[in-house]
């Protein structure tokens, strides 16, 4: 029980200080001082700073499978809003892996396909969802306008946080980066919302933009 312990800490504060300082910039040792542990008794649980990210990695994986799986149920924007609101923050909380995606592939390859995978699932999900909501009548949109909404989405949900650390630096989102990115992200689907669906469209700008 104590070793399972060790090894959480070791993996939260590992994720913590990479979030933070980047993953180039973090060594085991690095991340030994930061728990007040040897370097020996942090390489006891994991030998080589790959396996923790490879850990690491697998916990994004497993925090995105949910909201991954629940895109097949959207039917309606507020539903859409609060699957893009819980992606974001997931990917906040592993925010440096598609920061530092660059450095993570060509000094972790063995990752590559894993990126690959998780990428593929997201696209399809994504496509799904937005079918759904054309089937929904939701959205009029026709099946090459289903293709591009889902890699805008996607791209937005993979970018969003690396793309916010090149704006000027602005006062805190009342309601949380998350919810905002949720919603900017929901504004590509504008151009083909129809019916009573602009309502809560237009009820979601009032609510961000004031």
């Amino acid at each position: 029980m104590a070793a399972l312990k060790t090894r959480d800490r070791i993996l939260d504060a590992s994720l913590e200080l990479f979030n933070q300082e980047g993953l180039a910039g973090v060594s085991t040792h690095r991340i030994a001082a930061e728990l007040g542990i040897s370097p020996g008794n942090l390489h006891y649980h994991f030998r080589t700073k790959e396996l923790i990210v490879n850990w690491l990695f697998r916990r994004f994986e497993d925090r995105l499978a949910p909201c991954i799986a629940a895109n097949a149920t959207v039917t309606a924007l507020d539903d859409l809003w609060l699957s893009l609101h819980l992606t974001f923050e997931a990917i906040d909380e592993y925010r440096f892996v598609y920061r530092d995606i660059e450095y993570l592939l060509k000094e972790f390859p063995e990752l590559e396909a894993r990126a690959h995978s998780l990428t593929t699932r997201n696209l399809l999900a994504a496509k799904a969802l937005c079918a759904g909501l054309a089937t929904a009548g939701v959205i009029d949109a026709s099946t090459e306008d289903v293709e591009m909404l889902a890699l805008q989405i996607v791209f937005s949900t993979t970018c969003w946080f690396s793309f916010k650390r090149l704006t000027p630096p602005q006062k805190a989102p009342a309601h949380g980066p998350a919810a905002l990115a949720a919603y900017y992200t929901l504004t590509l689907l504008s151009p083909y919302v129809v019916g009573e669906s602009k309502d809560y469209l237009n009820y979601l700008r009032s609510k961000y933009l004031r």
